[in-house]
This record gives structure tokens, C-alpha cells and sequence, in this order.
């Protein structure tokens, strides 16, 4: 069995935190995060799309950006007084010109 990413384990406490318990589903919460790449990694990344390979820069932009998202969409929800995020959905990590941008979204719940 593989251990579960940051990713799965937010999702996963949640499920576990609310398994015995009664929730109230609350508002829909958004959070959009865009980081910036490094140029010159961008130009090197563009060489190795001609030739094929991974794109490690990219990968590891797509990482960090997500996790602040996440991060950043905790937060939101302790700020709206709920509890944690059910139904968390990740769109598309899109890489744009100079970065990458991912949309995270959830209902915020509360314990009743």
C-alpha cells in the first residue's frame, strides 16, 4: 500500500474527523494560486519539450503551488468559522506564460 500525499491526507482527516459525527454543509470556498517560474529554468524546460523527458521545474512548481493552495484554502475556512473543507476539487493545474496557476474548491462544513 502506498503512503498517501499531503493531498490524500487532508482529504482523508477529514473523512476520518467526520466519519462519527454529524456535519453542517456550509458555503462553497474558493482559492485561485498562481506562482511565478524562474526564466531560465522556463527556457531550459522549453529545450527539453523539443526532446522529449520530464519537466521537473514544472513538476515541482505544480507541487508547491498546489500546496499553498491548500494551505490557503484551510485557512479560509477557519476564517469562515467552519471546521474543514468536504468535496475538496482540484481544477486543472494549468501552466501559464512565466507560471502556474491551480483553482481549489470545497464546501466548508461545520460539527454539529
Amino acid at each position: 500500500m502506498k503512503k498517501p500525499n499531503a493531498k490524500e491526507c487532508f482529504a482523508l482527516q477529514l473523512v476520518s474527523q467526520s466519519s462519527d459525527k454529524e456535519v453542517e454543509l456550509g458555503e462553497l470556498l474558493t482559492v485561485c494560486t498562481v506562482s511565478a517560474a524562474n526564466i531560465v529554468k522556463d527556457v531550459r524546460e522549453n529545450l527539453r519539450n523539443l526532446v522529449g523527458g520530464d519537466m521537473k521545474h514544472y513538476e515541482a512548481l505544480i507541487e508547491k503551488t498546489l500546496e499553498r493552495a491548500l494551505k490557503k484554502l484551510e485557512a479560509k475556512a477557519a476564517a469562515g468559522g467552519y471546521d474543514g473543507v468536504l468535496g475538496v476539487k482540484i481544477a486543472n493545474p494549468k501552466v501559464v506564460e512565466g507560471g502556474v496557476e491551480i483553482i481549489v474548491y470545497g464546501n466548508g462544513f461545520r460539527y454539529k
